[in-house]
């Protein structure tokens, strides 16, 4: 049988939410330092003979040097850098009530829908891709459709820090099978309500941040902005040096947890040497796939997690290190925004491309989890 071609799908649309407080490492480091001092004071017996460990006092200077993090935006911020607190103040909401997350989602969707040169009523399929969903159900990417007033259907997708790139794959194979004619991707990250905020090593990490892709098919897009998708590629593998327990059976286990299994924890190190030669070989792999190489990328958006893990992905594809031109980065000032961050580097930095050149999405986190679209502007 002749092999059937697929519909080319494109990006014609990308939307960016930023929340409306920002937090400094000054900032943070002046709240964890207080509390880490009161919990010292209060453990004094406990730490002497060794029963338990004395919390480090963080500093501006490590977080720099650990991530490239320099700020990062909250929805709340008054609760983060409450000692007493150390989580965001978030106002509870009735069912009557738009939640936290559709809102924050409505602004990046209207500016990329005007992008795409769409309205809600052309959009037919909502999915909503982030690492924490606000409740079991009804989904949030339901709610969405319905405050959209869009027709079609919506489901809500968690891969940790690569659902962004993950529910574009979904996205595309709807649109090639023909399940949906317009789709919309979706990224609320409320990552402050899942960070550690007490320990040293975590408390810096993330950021909050929404943003939002429409994707149609190539043939039916009237927008100004078209990014065709070349390919889409997903792996894979399981590890525990990522890790956020919190769910709905925590009320149900006989053993009650350790309150800091409940957010996000991980081995940093065994992180770092793991995970960066997996992308780079996933990213040299997909290009390969698609008869590309290095040399023929214009410029990689990768997932804002850490600048050196970056940086040793990059040269990893590369050959040597980039430079920010090739591979921007954007968590000087978001952090760590889960799987918003390739999509925030892609909204921020892509005018100056020109058609015809290749670009890379891709996304790494938790699972382990890889997902990589390469796209060519039209």
């Amino acid at each position: 049988m002749p092999l059937v071609e697929l519909p080319s799908v494109s990006i014609t649309g990308t939307g960016l939410f930023t929340p409306p407080e920002s937090v400094s490492n000054a900032e943070l480091v002046a709240s964890l330092t207080e509390a880490v001092l009161k919990w010292n004071a209060e453990h004094a017996e406990e730490i002497a003979v060794g029963e338990v460990a004395e919390r480090a006092v963080p500093d501006e200077e490590f977080i720099v040097k650990a991530s490239g993090i320099e700020r990062r935006y909250v929805m709340e911020k008054s609760g983060v850098l409450d000692p007493a607190r150390m989580r965001p103040r978030l106002e509870t909401r009735r069912e009557d009530q738009l939640g936290i997350q559709a809102e924050m989602s409505m602004p990046a969707i209207h500016e990329a829908l005007a992008q795409a040169g769409r309205e809600p009523s052309d959009v037919d399929a909502v999915i909503v891709g982030c690492s924490n969903l606000q409740r079991a159900y009804p989904a949030v990417a339901i709610e969405i459709q319905d405050a959209l007033g869009a027709e079609g259907w919506g489901y809500d997708m968690n891969v940790a820090c690569s659902s962004a790139t993950f529910s574009v794959q979904a996205a595309v194979d709807a649109l090639r099978n023909g399940s949906a004619n317009c789709v919309v991707v979706v990224n609320p990250e409320i990552t402050s309500g899942h960070n550690n905020f007490e320990m040293r090593d975590f408390h810096f990490i993330f950021g909050d941040a929404c943003t939002a892709l429409v994707l149609e098919r190539t043939a039916d897009a009237t927008g100004l902005e078209q990014w065709e998708v070349l390919g889409t590629k997903l792996v894979t593998k399981f590890s525990n040096n990522i890790r956020n327990d919190f769910g709905f059976l925590n009320s149900s286990e006989v053993v009650e947890r350790d309150p800091q299994e409940l957010v996000f924890r991980q081995n940093g190190q065994m992180v770092f040497r793991e995970v960066c030669p997996m992308v780079a070989e996933h990213i040299a792999g997909h290009l390969g796939q698609l008869d590309l190489d290095a040399d023929d990328v214009r410029r990689f958006w990768l997932h804002q997690a850490n600048l050196k893990m970056n940086q040793l992905i990059a040269k990893g594809v590369l050959g040597r290190l980039p430079t920010d031109d090739e591979a921007p980065v954007i968590l000087d000032e978001f952090a760590n925004t889960s799987s918003a961050g390739s999509v925030i580097a892609f909204h921020r930095h892509r005018d100056d491309l020109s058609p015809g050149d290749v670009g890379v999405l891709c996304s790494f986190g938790a699972g382990y989890s890889v997902g990589s679209v390469v796209v060519r502007r039209r």
